[in-house]
């Protein structure tokens, strides 16, 4: 059974609380070709996910993603929209309770939970590394021991990895015009405070 049933008079999942995530909520998904794609979070219960995204795709593809906050998620795609598309996960017993338990954590746990505290660098101007060579000119607008948010005038896909000064880590998210990269190894956060405005 889909996660999301459709509806005949609308012609599209419909809402609900249970399925609604308290803040937008970013990612990335792969096709059977390897190719990676990012999207946004609509609605996600633990038999499915509404995913927002432009790449084409169709019913019956099987695909995997990684959310934020959520994670790894397979499943095949269900349903078609105009702005994107939807994924039963066909999650059974434990499997199942466990992205209940993940989700019902998301929605109920408070921001400080999930993330670690960001500050403003005390010098914000930088620069990032791609592993073909090429170094580009950034700006640093926070960042937390776990990964930093970057103004640039590239913007790297979702999950290539980057150096950013001589922390490695990969792009994980999109906002406007930044872009969000998450360390490999947490920085000290001593070490953190010599660089940044708290």
């Amino acid at each position: 059974m889909n996660a999301f049933p459709l509806s005949a008079e609308t012609g599209a999942y419909p809402t609900s609380e249970d399925t609604a995530v308290p803040r937008v909520l970013f990612g990335r998904f792969m096709l059977p070709d390897m190719s990676e794609h990012p999207c946004q979070v609509g609605e996600i219960n633990a038999d499915g996910v509404k995913l927002l995204s432009s790449t084409p795709v169709e019913t019956g593809t099987a695909i995997i993603a990684y959310l934020d906050d959520i994670g790894r998620v397979d499943g095949e795609i269900a349903g078609l929209l105009g702005d994107g598309f939807y994924l039963d996960f066909k999650l059974s017993g434990a499997r199942r309770e466990r992205m209940q338990k993940r989700i019902d954590w998301l929605i109920n746990s408070n921001p400080e939970q999930r993330r670690h505290d960001r500050f403003v660098p005390k010098e914000a101007a930088s620069h990032i590394n791609l592993s073909d060579g090429r170094e580009y000119a950034c700006e640093v607008i926070d960042i937390s021991v776990s990964g930093a948010a970057i103004k640039c005038h590239v913007l790297p896909s979702i999950g290539t990895y980057v150096n950013l000064g001589k922390m490695r880590g990969r792009v994980v998210r999109y906002t406007s015009d930044e872009f969000a990269i998450e360390f490999l190894r947490k920085i000290d956060p001593a070490k953190l405070e010599l660089h940044a405005r708290l």
